[in-house]
C-alpha cells in the first residue's frame, strides 16, 4: 500500500523488485514503436551555408560611406523582401516543389511552408575579437531531398548577395540624387542671398559699415581741408580790400597829376604804410604773412614813386593829357591785375569752400544714417553666411555622396560573400531515428512509472514495522521475522487467507493482511 508517509530508499527498492516488468516492458514498446514511426516519415534533408560580411576595401577615412545603420536592420530588411510571396513563388517554380500537394495545398501554404524550411541565423563575433558588427550570418533549407535542399539553400545565398549590392547601390544612387537636388536648391537660395546683399552695398555704397572708420577720417580731413580753405579765403578777401584802397589811391593820384595838381599822394600812401608797417611789427615778427606783405608794399610803392616821377616827366614832354581821360600808370595796371588774381583765388575757395561743405553734409548723414545700415547690413550678411555655410556643406557631402557611389557601383563597398558553397547532405536531418527511439524509450518508462504509482496506490499489503504503526497509530510489540520455506498466499477456498508452505530452500516473508 501507498502510505501517506515519506517513502525510504528500501521501499523503492522493493517496490522496483515487485514492478519491474511494468517499467521495462512500456520503455522497450514505445522504443521500438518510435523508431518504426521514424522509419515511416518521410526524409528532410538540410543544407547549410555561412555568408561573411566583408568590409570595404577603401577605409572609411578616405570614403566615408552614404549607407548608415546597423548591418542586423539591413540583414532583417532583405530577408522580409528574399521570403515575400514573389520571391517564394518563383523558388517553388523554377525547382518543382510540392507537386504533389498541388490540389491539397493552396499557394499561400506552399508559400508559408517554403518560408519555414529556411532559416536565417546571425554568425555571433568572437569574444577575443570584440567587434561589434555582424561578421556574417548562416543560411540554411530543408527539403525532401538533398539536392533541392542544396539548390534552395543557393538560391537564397545568391539573393542576399545580389540584394545587397542593390541595395547599397539604389541607396547610394538615392543619396547623391536627394543631396544634389538639396544643393541646387541652396545655390539657389544663395544666389538670391547674394543679390540683396549686392543691392543693398550698391544702394549704400560708401555708408557701409566696413566703411565707418574711413568715413570718419575723410570728414576729419575734410573739415580740416574747410578750415585752410576758410582761412585762404579770409586772406584773399582781406587782400582785395587793400589792394582796392591803393588802387582807388593810385586812381585819385592819377586824375589829380592829370588836372595839373600834385598832392604829393603816393608819399603820403607811403608814409601811410611805413605807419602799418610799424604798427604789425609791433604785433607780429617779421615771418608773419601781413608784416611781409606790407613791406612789400612799401617797397613797390617806393619804386612806383621813382618811376611816377620819371614817367610824369615823359609825359609831359611828349604829349599833351587828355580831358576826361585817366592814363593808368604802370603801377595801377598792376594793381588791377593783382585785384584780378584776388577775385580768382577768392572764387576758387569759395567753390572749395562749398564743394567741401557739401562733402561733409554728405558723410555727417553717412554717419547719422550709419546704425540703421550697421543693423540691415548684419542682417543680409549673417542670412548670406548662412547660406554660403549650407550650400558648402550641402557641396562636401555631394562630393562624398558620389564618391561612395562609385564605391559602390565597383562593389568595393560592403559586400555579402558566400565563404563555402551550400553543402550537399549526406544523411537526412529528420527525421532522427535515434531520437525517435530515445523519446519513445523516454515516454514508455514514463508510461510505466505512471502504471507502477497507480498500482501501488491500490496495493494494500504491509511490509515492514513502520507500515504497521502507521496503519495501526501504535507502536509494533514483536514482528515475526522472514521464515524460510514458508509463504502465506491466498487459500485455495475463495475470500480466505492461509499459509503456504514453500518449496524447501525457500525464505518466505509472514505478513498480514488486512
Amino acid at each position: 500500500m501507498m502510505s501517506k508517509h515519506e517513502l525510504a530508499f528500501e521501499d523503492y527498492k522493493q517496490i522496483l523488485r515487485r514492478r519491474l516488468w511494468m517499467l521495462v516492458i512500456p520503455a522497450v514498446l514505445c522504443a521500438i514503436a518510435g523508431y518504426v514511426v521514424s522509419i515511416f516519415l518521410p526524409s528532410k534533408y538540410t543544407s547549410e551555408t555561412v555568408v561573411l560580411v566583408d568590409q570595404p576595401t577603401v577605409p572609411e577615412n578616405f570614403v566615408k560611406p552614404v549607407i548608415g545603420g546597423d548591418v542586423n536592420q539591413r540583414l532583417a530588411s532583405m530577408q522580409e523582401q528574399i521570403f515575400s510571396r514573389t520571391r517564394l513563388q518563383e523558388i517553388i517554380d523554377k525547382f518543382g516543389l510540392y507537386k504533389k500537394d498541388i490540389g491539397r495545398l493552396s499557394t499561400e501554404e506552399m508559400v508559408e511552408r517554403l518560408r519555414k524550411s529556411i532559416t536565417v541565423s546571425p554568425v555571433r563575433p568572437m569574444a577575443e575579437t570584440r567587434a561589434n558588427g555582424l561578421p556574417g550570418f548562416t543560411v540554411s533549407a530543408t527539403a525532401s531531398q538533398a539536392f533541392l535542399a542544396q539548390q534552395i539553400c543557393a538560391e537564397i545565398s545568391t539573393f542576399f548577395t545580389h540584394q545587397n549590392i542593390l541595395l547599397r547601390q539604389r541607396r547610394a544612387e538615392d543619396t547623391t540624387q536627394f543631396l544634389t537636388k538639396q544643393l541646387h536648391d541652396a545655390k539657389n537660395e544663395l544666389d538670391g542671398q547674394d543679390a540683396k546683399l549686392a543691392d543693398f552695398q550698391r544702394r549704400y555704397i560708401g555708408a557701409l559699415p566696413d566703411e565707418l572708420q574711413t568715413n570718419v577720417s575723410l570728414m576729419a580731413g575734410m573739415n580740416t581741408q574747410l578750415e585752410a580753405a576758410s582761412q585762404a579765403l579770409n586772406r584773399a578777401q582781406q587782400d582785395k580790400i587793400f589792394v582796392e584802397s591803393v588802387l582807388g589811391q593810385q586812381l585819385g593820384a592819377a586824375k589829380q597829376l592829370q588836372a595839373g595838381t600834385n598832392p604829393d599822394t603816393l608819399q603820403k600812401q607811403l608814409e601811410d604804410l611805413e605807419e602799418q608797417l610799424a604798427s604789425l611789427r609791433s604785433r607780429y615778427t617779421d615771418e608773419h604773412p601781413d608784416v611781409i606783405k606790407t613791406s612789400n608794399e612799401i617797397a613797390r610803392l617806393r619804386q612806383s614813386i621813382r618811376e611816377e616821377a620819371e614817367s610824369n616827366a615823359t609825359q609831359a614832354e611828349s604829349a599833351p593829357m587828355k580831358e576826361g581821360v585817366i592814363v593808368e600808370t604802370p603801377q595801377i595796371q598792376q594793381l588791377r591785375a593783382q585785384l584780378n588774381q584776388i577775385n580768382l583765388t577768392i572764387r576758387d575757395k569759395a567753390e572749395d569752400q562749398a564743394r567741401l561743405q557739401q562733402e561733409i553734409s554728405k558723410l555727417q548723414s553717412r554717419l547719422q544714417m550709419s546704425p540703421a545700415i550697421q543693423q540691415e547690413y548684419k542682417s543680409l550678411t549673417r542670412d548670406y553666411q548662412s547660406a554660403l555655410n549650407f550650400y558648402n556643406e550641402l557641396l562636401k557631402k555631394q562630393s562624398e555622396s558620389e564618391m561612395a557611389t562609385d564605391l559602390e557601383l565597383s562593389q568595393e563597398g560592403e559586400t555579402f560573400r558566400v565563404l563555402d558553397p551550400p553543402n550537399l547532405p549526406q544523411k537526412p536531418t529528420f527525421p532522427n531515428r535515434a531520437l525517435f527511439s530515445l523519446g519513445g524509450f523516454v515516454s514508455g518508462l514514463m508510461l510505466g512509472v505512471g502504471m507502477v504509482f497507480i498500482l501501488e496506490v491500490q496495493y494494500t499489503t504491509l511490509h515492514s514495522e513502520r507500515d504497521v504503526e502507521n496503519l495501526l497509530k501504535l507502536p509494533a510489540l514483536a514482528m515475526i521475522p522472514a521464515i524460510k520455506g514458508l509463504s502465506i498466499g491466498r487459500s485455495k477456498r475463495k475470500g480466505t487467507r492461509g499459509p503456504k508452505i514453500g518449496q524447501p530452500g525457500e525464505s518466505i516473508d509472514l505478513s498480514v493482511g488486512v
